[in-house]
C-alpha cells in the first residue's frame, strides 16, 4: 500500500480494478480546508488518462508490473510470436494487443513485454532502431530549405518523415517512441 502523500511520477497504482500509472502530482495545500493531493493517472491497459484527486493519507495498493525481454519472432496474419531467450517458452499475441507498438520493430530484435499478474498489457520496442529506407522520392539537387522533409518508407513498412538528403537504400535511425528521424547510420 503506498499513501497518497508518497505519490511520484511513473510508480503504478491499483485503483478502481484498474493499473494506473501516475503522469503527474501536485501537492496543494488551500488557505482554507485540508491539503490534497491532485493526480493525473493513465490507464495502463486502454491509454485513457483521468485527473483525481486524494486526501494525503488516502492509500492505494501499488501495482508490481513485471518487464520481460523477450525477442519478436514473426507474425503469422493476425498473430505476433515472441520468445523468451533464458526459457525458450514462446507466447503469441493478437493484432489487437500489439497496436502499432511494433511498427519499427524487425523480427528476430529484442522488445519488453510489460505485465501484470501474468497478462501482457505493452510492448515497450528499443528506444532507437536502424532501418532501411525502401522506398522514398529522389531529392533534386537546389532542393535546400532549411529543415524540408519528405515521406519515406522503411523496411518494416512504417512511414517515416525524412531530410531531403536521404536516399533510398540508405539506412537510418528513427526514434521509436515519437517515430521521427534522427540520423543517418
Amino acid at each position: 500500500m503506498i499513501s497518497a502523500g508518497d505519490f511520484r511520477n511513473g510508480i503504478t497504482i491499483e485503483l478502481d480494478n484498474n493499473i494506473y500509472q501516475i503522469i503527474e502530482f501536485q501537492h496543494v495545500k488551500p488557505g482554507k480546508g485540508a491539503a490534497f493531493v491532485r493526480t493525473k493517472l493513465k490507464n495502463i491497459k486502454d491509454g485513457g488518462v483521468v485527473e483525481k484527486t486524494f486526501r494525503p493519507t488516502e492509500k492505494c495498493p501499488q501495482a508490481r508490473i513485471d518487464r520481460n525481454e523477450m525477442q519478436y519472432l514473426y507474425n503469422d496474419g493476425d498473430l505476433y510470436y515472441f520468445m523468451d531467450n533464458t526459457t525458450y517458452e514462446q507466447i503469441a499475441l493478437g493484432a489487437e494487443e500489439i497496436g502499432d507498438s511494433l511498427k519499427f520493430v524487425k523480427e528476430n530484435e529484442m522488445v519488453k513485454m510489460c505485465s501484470h499478474n501474468g497478462n501482457v498489457f505493452a510492448i515497450e520496442p528499443p528506444l532507437s532502431v536502424e532501418l532501411e529506407v525502401t522506398d522514398t522520392e529522389p531529392g533534386f539537387k537546389g532542393d535546400t530549405a532549411t529543415g524540408a522533409t519528405k515521406p519515406a518508407i522503411v523496411e518494416t513498412g512504417a512511414k517515416v518523415n525524412v531530410p531531403l538528403f536521404v536516399e533510398q537504400g540508405e539506412k537510418i535511425k528513427i526514434d521509436t517512441r515519437t517515430g521521427e528521424y534522427l540520423s543517418r547510420v
